[in-house]
Formats: C-alpha cells, structure tokens, sequence
C-alpha cells in the first residue's frame, strides 16, 4: 500500500510538472507573440513616420520655391510703378483721404468708416505711385497666403493617402 502510494504521489508530482512546464511555455510562447507584434507596430509607426516626414520635406521645398517665385514677382512689379505712374500722374491725381481710410479699413479687414464728409475730400498727401505699390505689395502678399494654403491642403492630401485615405 505505501508503495502503491509513492507511486500515485510520484505520477501526480510528474503530471504537475508537466503541467507547469507546459503552462510556463505557452507564457513564453505568447510573450514572445506579443513582443513580435509590438516591434512589427513599431517598425510600421517607424516606416509611416519616415513616409510622412518625406512627403512633408517635399511640400515644404515646393511651397518655399513658389514663395519665392511669387516674391520675386511682387517685387519686379513695385520696382516698375514709376514706368506706369509717373510723377505727371502722381501731380495729376489727388488721392483723397476718404480712399486712404476705405484701403486702410479694408486691408485691416475692418468695417467701412463713418460717412464720408468734407475732410475726407482732401488730399491725403499720399502719392498714386505710392498707392499701386502698397496694392501690388497687398496682392502679392495674398498671392503668397493662397499658395501657402494650396501647400498645406496639398500635404494634407499626402498625409491621408499614406494613412490610407483615414481623416
């Protein structure tokens, strides 16, 4: 009988051994799963991350170029205001100080002044040739905030067609 019990004492010790490596292993074996999984995660996060960083590295030379371009622009037609407004035309012109206030008002993006009244008929001692470069200097900054958002939609476009096309 005692032999009989060292028997079952010893098979239930070899059956939990058994059970306790198995149950160690499968522990092992899906760590090791998990671990795989999160460096494939890091190494796609990593990839998407470089992805991105191009696509942005793109838009961004682009945008600077066309920036300058558009600069360059601006700047070439302010420096021939005098070929198209000579000072005959800037004598010949009065620009009023009621124009000044309305440009000024609407540069600033403000409501329209009071009503006009008989100071606002005045000359305003400022030049019609200084008028065409402050609206080309105006135009080309505007020129410059079109591109800039034509850029960033652009890169926005890119970033969403390489996550997919997710918003």
């Amino acid at each position: 009988m005692k032999q009989v019990l060292i028997r079952w004492t010893g098979l239930a010790l070899v059956a939990a051994l058994f059970f306790a490596l198995g149950y160690y292993e499968r522990g092992v074996s899906e760590d090791g799963k998990a671990s795989a999984a999160t460096a494939k995660q890091l190494r796609e996060a990593f990839d998407q991350g470089q992805a991105l960083g191009t696509v942005r590295d793109q838009v961004v030379t682009v945008y600077v170029d066309r920036d300058r371009v558009i600069e360059g622009k601006t700047k070439t037609i302010i420096q021939k205001v005098p070929v198209y407004v000579s000072e005959a035309a800037d004598r010949a012109c009065t620009v009023n100080a009621g124009f000044v206030r309305v440009h000024d008002a609407s540069a600033a993006g403000l409501p329209a002044p009071d009503p006009a009244g008989a100071a606002d008929e005045a000359g305003s001692g400022i030049a019609l040739s200084a008028v065409a470069e402050t609206v080309a200097g105006n135009y080309g900054a505007c020129e410059q905030n079109a591109n800039q958002l034509t850029q960033l939609q652009a890169l926005l476009k890119q970033y969403q067609d390489k996550q997919g096309g997710s918003q």
